[in-house]
């Protein structure tokens, strides 16, 4: 297995299926990792895709319309009230 101890080393992927052959044989190092997360900086964001059924976007768009809310912003705040509840339990 190939430790990467770089972020800068992970190449970009034309598609998932290379994505996956690539991770069959790389693992990010632990140093690496732990940098990062102490590193952190709460004000920084990271964007990421989330796939979604159309009729769910919907739906969740639409209660965001209702609550006068961007539709993004408040599937964060659900995210955020979920993940505090689960740390809690941990």
């Amino acid at each position: 297995m190939n430790a990467i101890t770089r972020w800068s080393d992970i190449p970009d992927f034309a598609d998932e299926t290379a994505e996956a052959r690539y991770w069959e044989t790389h693992e990010l190092d632990g140093r690496l990792m732990a940098a990062s997360v102490h590193e952190a900086d709460s004000r920084e964001s990271t964007t990421i895709t989330l796939r979604f059924d159309p009729r769910m976007l919907s739906r969740i768009k639409r209660i965001a319309r209702s609550r006068f809310l961007n539709y993004q912003s408040m599937m964060k705040q659900w995210l955020a009230e979920r993940l505090e509840d689960e740390m809690r339990k941990l």
